[in-house]
């Protein structure tokens, strides 16, 4: 059906800027249909009109305007109208704005009142620093000694001995992995600034090792690096600085290096069993599983612990692809079904699920 030119009784009677004009069912627009309809408008209707600003229309319906005159008076009250609207409109976007802004800067008095609260302030600092750790709750016995450890990793100071061993034994919960971590990186700090200052050896080979625990191997590398550089470095120093330099060759991926370290570091010390265990790992990890047996066997003959031979085997597996994983296991079992028979259950989901919880 095509669309009627023909206005609408809004648009006709000059009030299309009033919503109720066009809303079938509203009183103006059954009052628009009675004028129309050339119908005698009620006292009510007029008073409706009256009481809402149509003064033109209420004159047109009593004859007191012809259509000319009303058209023009009208369609000034609809153009007063639309701009009191517009007025309104205006006034309460800033009304609105004013509010906003006050809210805003109630808001921003209550937060800096909250900064400057002291005991809010280290109730905060002690979250962040419990999250960035990812400790969770404290026992309330054990907080303010984990607090002031924590505060004291934060800013990069060394924790005595026995706060470590009392952190991994009575509140092994706060001992977290980023902890760990964290830890190490003070520990590799401090060592490493000790051989520098001192050039003992024996700080470059432990500072090594807190690099690498700290997830730092390429730190590990310089400074052993530069610590088999110095000349009179033989025997056992230079074995253990050739195993650890080894063991971060091994972080990095390069196997074939870290292993001929390790057996430099073998034919220096042959009682010692640390390059045995760093000979051992990565033959496995090069796919020689007799060789990389045979040196943990040797490793284990010289005094290394079968616990944590068999804990680094088990990291071992975890970091292995799923093919490796299932000829590793399968190696195992078949030299000492007894010993290995963690690993009957160890099968492709188990190392999949261990990849994103591995222990140690």
């Amino acid at each position: 059906m095509p669309k009627s030119n023909q206005p609408s009784l809004a648009e006709k009677y000059l009030v299309d800027d009033l919503p109720g004009a066009a809303l079938i069912g509203a009183r103006l627009n059954g009052i628009l249909q009675k004028i129309d309809q050339g119908d005698t408008l009620t006292p009510l209707a007029r008073s409706f009109l009256s009481e809402n600003g149509l003064a033109a229309l209420l004159a047109f319906t009593m004859d007191e305007l012809d259509l000319q005159a009303f058209q023009q008076v009208a369609a000034q009250e609809r153009s007063e109208r639309i701009r009191r609207e517009k007025a309104k409109a205006e006034e309460e976007a800033a009304e609105s704005a004013k509010r906003a802004e006050a809210m805003d800067a109630a808001i921003k008095a209550r937060f800096a009142a909250m900064e400057n609260d002291p005991v809010l302030r280290r109730k905060r600092e002690a979250r962040e620093l419990r999250n960035r750790f990812d400790i969770g709750f404290v026992d309330e016995e054990h907080y303010p000694r984990v607090m002031r450890l924590l505060k004291q990793v934060a800013a990069e100071k060394r924790i005595q001995p026995e706060d470590v061993a009392w952190l991994s034994t009575e509140a092994p919960d706060c001992w977290t992995e980023k902890l760990q971590q964290a830890w190490h990186r003070v520990e590799a700090l401090a060592l490493s600034e000790e051989w520098e200052r001192t050039s003992d050896v024996w700080a470059a080979v432990n500072a090594s090792g807190h690099w690498r625990k700290a997830d730092q191997p390429g730190k590990a590398l310089e400074l052993t690096d530069a610590a088999l550089a110095i000349s009179g470095i033989a025997g056992k120093p230079k074995s253990a600085l050739s195993t650890t330099r080894g063991g971060a060759m091994r972080d990095v991926g390069r196997l074939a290096e870290a292993k001929k370290l390790g057996l430099d570091a073998h034919m220096l010390t042959p009682t010692d069993f640390r390059p045995c265990t760093l000979i051992g790992a990565v033959s496995m990890e090069l796919g020689d599983l007799a060789a990389g047996h045979d040196w943990y066997t040797k490793a284990e003959e010289l005094g290394a612990e079968r616990g944590a031979i068999d804990h680094e085997l088990r990291s071992l597996l975890v970091r292995s692809n799923p093919d490796a994983q299932e000829r590793l296991r399968a190696f195992l079992l078949a030299q000492d079904p007894e010993r290995f028979r963690w690993l009957r259950s160890w099968g492709r989901k188990t190392t999949t699920q261990a990849r994103s919880t591995p222990t140690g």
